[in-house]
């Protein structure tokens, strides 16, 4: 892997990604993160609402999502998998084809996908049924407030992020997954070992996260090759398609030491 940013470069002291310190430069990052940090307001979503169903995906949630889902409340994952094993969550998980996959290549692993499309989760669950994979629970939903609300500190193995809404126009930035917030509310929810892997088909997007990431300070940033598990679909197979570059990016936290 390719380190590309590591806040520990200078200490105690935040950094810019030329790996210059000093008092002023600090100060100067507070300010940008401050203008980086769009703060979740309502109104403001990270996804596209689609809300429209068929009578194949409303039979597929009556008869699978009942077993699938997390119960209501604080996440319990040994309660939700009926084990302790690491946890991994997937934000905004689709048609599920990369959960899917992650699991069956660790079935040590318990994923659990969190996806606000009803379609998505529904076609999920059917193939996760067809695929025999047991280690797979969702949460139809919002993924923001879940985390933040139900889901313990230092509980959480891995977060995948993978091909999130883009959201190419510099005035839709604010819409990205990706900001001050949600990294200080991810820092909180990794274990000691934890990571966030990224996967993202627009530079522009790519572009935002380095950014954001050299705001914070909390975490180093790594170039990482695409994993052999991931399978080409979706939205990386459109993406291919139309000749664009794959990023594959792993943010590791910056705990203290000692």
């Amino acid at each position: 892997a390719h380190c590309v940013w590591d806040a520990r470069a200078a200490g105690s002291n935040p950094v810019t990604p030329t790996g210059r310190g000093g008092s002023l430069i600090g100060l100067r990052l507070v300010s940008i993160r401050k203008q980086l940090d769009h703060a979740p307001r309502p109104g403001v979503r990270t996804f596209t609402p689609r809300w429209r169903t068929s009578p194949l995906t409303a039979e597929r949630m009556e008869r699978l999502l009942p077993e699938a889902q997390v119960p209501e409340g604080p996440l319990d994952p040994a309660a939700a998998f009926g084990r302790r094993a690491p946890l991994v969550v997937e934000i905004g998980s689709g048609h599920g084809a990369a959960a899917i996959a992650y699991a069956a290549a660790h079935p040590e692993h318990d994923l659990l996908a969190l996806e606000v499309h009803v379609p998505g989760v529904a076609r999920m669950l059917a193939a996760a049924e067809v695929a025999g994979v047991t280690n797979v629970r969702v949460h139809r939903g919002d993924a923001l407030p879940f985390l933040d609300e139900r889901v313990a500190a230092g509980s959480v193995s891995a977060v995948h992020l993978f091909f999130p809404d883009p959201w190419p126009k510099k005035k839709h930035a604010k819409r990205r997954f990706v900001q001050q917030h949600t990294l200080d509310l991810l820092l909180r929810l990794l274990d000691e070992d934890g990571v966030l892997r990224i996967a993202t088909d627009h530079d522009v997007y790519a572009e935002h996260v380095l950014e954001q990431v050299a705001a914070h300070g909390g975490w180093s940033v790594h170039s990482t090759s695409r994993p052999t598990w991931r399978p080409t679909d979706g939205f990386e197979a459109k993406g291919l398609r139309a000749g664009r570059t794959i990023t594959d990016l792993t943010l590791v936290a910056l705990r203290p030491v000692g």
